[in-house]
């Protein structure tokens, strides 16, 4: 059996590809948009891609399960579990439909669906056996149910969905699916979640890759709760202190639902020079993307652009800053080659922006303006109408300035009547990256916003400067 992990670290999402090497079929589970890795690993290991399938419906990312099948023919698996507002869409209706204890076989490997509702009512784990050495399952594909060290959050639904108090109830299922399907495993097989640490599907995400049924019994913060059958003690701290769900997640959970639309194969991206980019940009039909470290992009950059900063984290930036449900503009990138241009691209296209028309090379020849920055000795004397922190919100209450309101940089675009339209904001996150992406967003939405030269930890280190702590105020 070849078991995979394929980790996009830009958003903590893992996927994985399972394949027979006995008959050369093999299945990929939660994947992405782009696909080049998975056919490169068909094509490596002289396998077949005959099916795909997905733990739930996702809320983080874009689901490249419709664009697998499309691309290779395979046969769609989804969740029929959860009831009549889980029902995967008609754009589905290729897949066959599972229900608890339906069973996938590739040659001598076996794939059998369990369902483990709580972080959703739908959603599915994997058992795997590998029948070529045994007749009991080795392995479990968690999703989102099991993450090594910490369990999915069962309130993403209240947060990113439009749901009300969903999460009481879904912290009730993820009890007792623990209880009823996960610590009755036997204590070695081993767990592979969807997600690493940096996901905003938990909290406590471990950050190595795999654990065992045994270990996360012994080790993990839910362990004692299940143990001494504690579901009210299990609620209370799984419900306390999750970080900010980005706004974009209700976009992803009603397209993953319904189905993502196809991408197919993409057009050639444009190179474009200053001369033919100025009049686009004068015109306002083109949105410019600045790729570069706030560090460079306060020397100069275009006027409204927006701050993606860099490959790796193309995709959570990029849904923080741009929404394709209201805005229809071509994006044209700052890239070092077309290479990189296509892997900005790739990247996008993970959170649903499929937008990139083009990209330049250089910012030679266009008109660059540089982003307001206030000092922190500055401060004090600075007329502003708010003091915007866009940290998490568990940044906020450890430390934060006096004055300050909190809204998460990946909530701002969506939560504008919040802010005022007149006056001067001033902005800042931790280091000055965060703080450099928002602004930018609140730029071209039209807000005057001035940065934090150093953004809180700058404030921090200055001498005299204290920062307030929410249970201090509490108190």
């Amino acid at each position: 059996m070849l078991l995979e992990r394929i980790y996009d670290a830009d958003l903590a999402q893992a996927s994985y590809f399972i394949g027979c090497q006995a008959n050369g079929e093999a299945i990929v589970v939660d994947p992405r948009r782009d696909l080049d890795v998975y056919l490169n690993l068909a094509e490596k290991n002289g396998m077949k891609i005959i099916g795909v399938t997905e733990t739930h419906i996702h809320a983080d990312y874009l689901s490249g399960t419709r664009e697998l099948a499309a691309k290779t023919g395979a046969q769609m698996y989804v969740s029929n579990e959860g009831g009549p507002d889980w029902t995967y869409g008609p754009d589905f209706d290729g897949a066959e439909r599972m229900k608890d204890g339906h069973e996938i076989v590739l040659g001598n490997i076996t794939l059998r669906a369990v369902h483990t509702p709580g972080h959703t009512p739908e959603h599915m784990s994997f058992l795997v056996t590998d029948g070529a050495l045994t007749n009991e399952p080795g392995f479990m594909l968690t999703g989102d149910f099991v993450f090594v060290g910490d369990v999915g959050r069962p309130d993403l639904l209240d947060e990113a969905a439009g749901g009300i108090d969903t999460r009481f109830q879904g912290a009730k299922d993820l009890f007792a699916s623990l209880r009823d399907r996960f610590l009755t495993l036997p204590d070695y097989v081993q767990v592979h979640p969807a997600h690493g640490s940096g996901s905003a599907c938990g909290k406590a995400l471990g950050s190595i890759p795999s654990s065992t049924v045994g270990y996360e019994k012994a080790f993990s913060w839910w362990a004692e709760y299940l143990n001494s059958n504690d579901e009210q003690g299990f609620i209370d701290e799984l419900l306390t202190g999750q970080p900010d769900a980005h706004a974009y997640f209700a976009r992803m959970k009603k397209q993953n639902k319904v189905g993502p639309a196809l991408l197919g194969e993409q057009p050639e991206l444009i190179e474009y020079t200053a001369a033919q980019l100025l009049p686009e940009l004068e015109a306002d039909r083109v949105i410019f993307v600045d790729t570069r470290h706030n560090s460079l992009v306060r020397e100069g950059t275009v006027e409204r652009s927006l701050n993606i900063p860099g490959v790796d984290e193309a995709a959570s930036f990029g849904a923080w800053v741009y929404n394709p449900e209201i805005e229809d503009r071509p994006l044209v990138l700052l890239a070092a080659s077309r290479d990189e241009a296509r892997a900005t691209r790739d990247h996008l296209a993970r959170v649903g922006i499929d937008q990139v028309q083009g990209y330049v090379t250089s910012l030679e020849g266009l008109e660059l303006v540089r982003p307001p920055l206030i000092r922190p000795e500055e401060l004090d004397g600075f007329e502003r109408v708010m003091l915007l922190d866009v940290r998490n919100k568990t940044e906020f209450a450890e430390g934060h300035l006096p004055g300050a309101t909190q809204l998460s940089g990946g909530r701002v675009l969506w939560n504008q009547h919040q802010l005022p339209r007149h006056g001067t904001i001033v902005s800042y996150c931790q280091s000055g990256v965060r703080n450099s992406v928002a602004a930018s967003a609140l730029r071209r939405e039209g807000f005057d916003v001035a940065e934090l030269d150093g953004s809180y930890a700058a404030w921090v280190a200055k001498a005299g400067n204290t920062p307030v702590r929410v249970h201090a105020e509490a108190a």
